[in-house]
């Protein structure tokens, strides 16, 4: 087997040059391939500390919130995580958070058509009380004071902007409610985050027994398998301003679906794929995958939409690994009916079995990507593979001038940090949705095996005995639709630009410090466009 060694990938052609053969059975040592070591000192801990007091006490009767998501599943799940936090913040009752349906997935599903609104409802009864509904309040339906907040409002920022409107209008509608909740909060919230992410949130029960069937066909192909979440898309690779290798013709395509978005300015795609910020090409993935010593004969799930250039794109990644798979190819058109028009119950059904995999491979750092990481971390730290792209970057360039063996230790060298291991990511690094630590506890006593996550999903138990109330402060009244300026914004401005600090300072020691991976770097140009739409394209 013969493979290009052109910077682009596998789009090329003309004039391929041949590398050192990949050998066929891969490396022999398996340790680590599919789990860490380390993983069995950590557990999964969301308990409340007995301070959290039972939404019975804190609850106020007369104050209702309502939020409207925004963006694909993925994205929309965090504005549902959230939005059951504000609610806590603001001592209300939270209505069942409403789906977008007119972005650019254009899914009309509902939110009890993707999640089990029952379940959601009850598991959380202790921390915040959830109707379905808006109901009628003295006797008539209020209608809700619409308002939006900013990108990453603290508590303080709730409690000065949106409590006041709630206290004097009873009902407010948060409107494109995604990523407007801080990622630094106090213990007791950021736990409150994880049982709604990790316990609270499942799919409907169509969803789960078509997802679980999908992963019972992919264990009985192969005792282990890898999910890959390759996300190859012509508009993702648009964006992304790299180039591929696919000569003047994928400049051109590429280049028609750039224009769609003024935001966009002309790139560089030397620089960018330099830094980084470029996906793998699916041949990329499979080289490092190889080099990591997974064997020829695994079977890989590939997670993904219309994947550019097609069966010819994927060949290169297929002559590495065989068997690949995905929900079509191990389902019948009429097992996928229900759910095939629908976006987001496709997007579920792949979210499960990546979930379920024993190794979980993301080409980007999306909401979805995120998202498992978390989920991947809390329940065991089961392995999770991001490519190091900037270190992989100049491997892939020159790979033709060095033996297969001194490559694939080049590239176990570069993937140091980004391997799903237990502190990889120090505490408060990256969204707390990829790495919450808060709800990662140690086990440091040997002789103590490693506890389950204390809070069952049979029931949470919130006791209220010996607890005070917790007070609110007093706020000013800003009640306006489009609120900005205040000052708790400028304080999430000051928490950002520290972030962006840390992260230029650890880049500029990241060569003499590899254990330390710092992914948020690279991810605001993918995740975080200013453009509306293109947000929605890429948030998943």
């Amino acid at each position: 087997l013969w493979l290009n060694s052109s910077g682009g990938g596998s789009l090329v052609e003309p004039g391929r040059r041949e590398i050192s053969r990949v050998p066929k059975g891969g490396w022999s040592a398996t340790d680590g391939l599919w789990g860490s070591k380390l993983a069995s000192k950590f557990y999964g801990c969301s308990n409340s500390s007995s301070k959290f007091l039972d939404s019975g006490v804190m609850t106020h009767p007369d104050r209702y919130l309502m939020i409207v998501t925004s963006g694909g599943l993925n994205q929309q799940r965090t504005g549902i995580i959230d939005a059951v936090v504000a609610a806590r913040i603001l001592n209300a009752t939270l209505v069942v958070p409403k789906l977008d349906q007119t972005s650019f997935w254009k899914d009309a599903s509902d939110f009890a058509e993707i999640f089990n609104a029952d379940w959601f409802i009850s598991f959380l009864s202790k921390d915040v009380r959830i109707v379905k509904e808006l109901p009628k309040i003295g006797g008539k339906l209020w209608a809700p004071h619409r308002m939006r907040v900013p990108r990453k409002c603290t508590q303080r920022c709730y409690l000065n902007r949106v409590l006041p409107a709630l206290v004097k209008k009873h009902v407010v509608r948060l409107t494109k409610f995604d990523y407007r909740l801080a990622n630094r909060l106090d213990s007791d919230l950021q736990k409150l985050r994880c049982r709604v992410n990790y316990h609270a949130l499942r799919f409907t029960d169509p969803i789960q027994e078509m997802g679980e069937k999908i992963i019972q066909r992919m264990r009985e192909r192969s005792t282990y398998f890898i999910a890959l979440h390759l996300r190859f898309e012509p508009d993702m690779l648009a964006f992304s301003g790299c180039y591929y290798g696919g000569g003047e013709k994928e400049k051109r395509e590429l280049g028609v679906i750039r224009k769609r978005w003024k935001t966009l300015h002309a790139s560089n795609p030397e620089k960018e794929r330099r830094h980084g910020r470029c996906p793998l090409t699916p041949e990329e993935v499979g080289l490092m995958l190889r080099a990591l010593g997974y064997r020829k004969n695994v079977h890989i799930y590939v997670a993904s939409g219309d994947i550019y250039g097609g069966a010819k794109t994927l060949a290169p990644l297929k002559a590495l690994f065989p068997n690949l798979h995905t929900k079509e190819t191990v389902t019948s058109k009429d097992e996928l009916a229900p759910f095939s028009k629908y976006s987001s119950r496709m997007a579920a059904l792949d979210f499960i079995v990546c979930d379920g995999s024993d190794a979980f491979v993301t080409n980007n750092n999306g909401n979805m990507a995120k998202i498992l990481a978390g989920r991947r971390r809390y329940l065991g730290h089961k392995r999770t593979i991001r490519p190091n792209a900037r270190k992989l970057y100049s491997l892939f360039l020159s790979r033709g001038n060095m033996s297969w063996d001194a490559f694939s230790s080049k590239v176990h060298m570069a993937q140091k940090g980004f391997m799903g291991e237990p502190k990889e990511l120090r505490p408060g690094r990256g969204e707390f949705h990829e790495n919450p630590t808060t709800c990662i506890c140690e086990n440091t006593d040997p002789k103590t095996p490693t506890k389950p996550n204390p809070r069952s999903e049979q029931g949470l138990i919130n006791g209220t005995e010996g607890r005070k109330a917790i007070t609110e402060p007093t706020v000013a009244n800003h009640t306006n639709e489009e609120l900005v300026g205040s000052s708790a914004e400028e304080d999430d401005a000051s928490v950002e630009k520290e972030d962006d600090t840390s992260a230029e300072k650890e880049d500029d020691t990241s060569e003499e410090k590899e254990e330390i991976a710092d992914p948020e770097a690279e991810d605001d140009a993918l995740v975080r466009p200013d453009d509306p739409e293109l947000e929605e394209v890429l948030s998943d």
